[in-house]
């Protein structure tokens, strides 16, 4: 049925400026303008240069994805654009755009959780049945999530501080490796010895599913301060030995926690068992390679989408669309930009909460 939608897709959460046209289960135009030259000296997205850049950028983003699509809005069934969670101001220019265009051509307008486009990013690329186990692990995100349904999410774990991609960012700063600091991380690492500077595994001796990675960065930042004061200086060969011993410690990480999620997700006993990984750092080889691993040891298929649907890209938010809009879900021009959004909201907030809701 959902071979009939056709839907622009638009995402600026962050400090990617998307959009793409999906029909069905088919990416159509898939058009991502990215900003790593605008916050490259500043060792990090800065919110209000991300929103600017977005709003700058939107139009011309929209436009070359119906021109790559060969489509017009006319033939459009809907638009989906990310409504949270995210940097508000970003969220905001994007849904602006969005309401923009559906009052002006009076196409149905669904507002999509950016966690949710991740979360189903595996339907789209794959297909995959109800329910899966997802391992959304990215630069502001990280939790196992059994996904039942387009709208139904049981949340089993996550990470109680920084999320697995801001601390290969603090990593690479702390380093002097170029941003972002997951590639330059994992490109100095290839050439380490992860035994050379063995770093903790925050809560791996206690039960359950949660995580934590900000220790991590604090031990990294020691054993550097540690070889400065001894030698004098940091070496490449210092980047690279550091580098090694921090991803070896956020693969293991991750990977006793998926075993122990996947634990959780197996005695539901689903008809087809899947484990699907989705996030920026799911872009990471070494993580990649240990959950594929893991999953062959347990039995389960493994599902990771194409890198660069790995990344903030609009293909997945116009799916997402897709799936709600075949339920029947719609938005009017009341929809509004959510700088939180959980997707289990009946789970207690990792990160704390505030006026404006969960963070996580």
């Amino acid at each position: 049925m959902t071979k009939d939608l056709t839907l622009l897709g638009i995402e600026s959460s962050c400090d990617d400026t998307a959009a793409a046209v999906v029909r069905g289960t088919t990416i159509l135009s898939s058009v991502v303008y990215g900003q790593t030259s605008l916050h490259m000296e500043f060792g990090g997205v800065v919110p209000e240069i991300a929103a600017r850049a977005h709003a700058e950028k939107l139009d011309h983003c929209i436009e070359e994805a119906l021109k790559a699509a060969n489509v017009g809005l006319t033939d459009l069934d809907g638009i989906a654009v990310t409504a949270g969670p995210g940097l508000i101001g970003g969220v905001l220019s994007g849904v602006m755009c969005a309401k923009g265009i559906a009052a002006a051509t009076g196409l149905p307008l669904i507002g999509v959780n950016h966690l949710a486009g991740h979360a189903l990013t595996p339907r789209l690329t794959d297909q995959v049945p109800y329910p899966y186990l997802m391992l959304l692990v990215s630069g502001g995100h990280c939790q196992f999530l059994i996904v039942e349904g387009h709208d139904s999410y049981r949340r089993i774990g996550g990470t109680i501080d920084d999320a697995p991609g801001e601390a290969f960012d603090k990593t690479a700063r702390i380093l002097a490796l170029p941003q972002p600091g997951g590639p330059s991380v994992e490109k100095a690492a290839a050439k380490g010895d992860s035994k050379h500077f063995v770093m903790p595994r925050p809560l791996l001796n206690q039960p359950g599913c949660d995580m934590s990675f900000s220790g991590l960065k604090t031990a990294i930042l020691r054993a550097r301060d540690g070889v400065i004061e001894e030698a004098g200086g940091l070496t490449r060969q210092d980047q690279a030995d550091l580098s090694a011993g921090f991803q070896d410690a956020v693969t293991a990480i991750l990977t006793e926690k998926t075993r122990r999620a996947l634990e959780v997700y197996l005695a539901l006993s689903p008809d087809t068992k899947t484990f699907a990984i989705a996030g920026g750092v799911a872009a990471n080889g070494p993580i990649r390679a240990a959950l594929q691993g893991l999953c062959t040891d347990t039995g389960t298929t493994f599902v990771a989408p194409p890198l660069a649907l790995c990344t903030d890209n609009a293909a997945m938010i116009a799916y997402a669309g897709i799936e709600g809009m075949m339920h029947g879900e719609a938005d009017d021009l009341t929809l509004s930009a959510r700088p939180r959004w959980p997707l289990d909201d009946q789970a207690a907030p990792m990160l704390g909460s505030g006026k404006k809701g969960a963070k996580a």
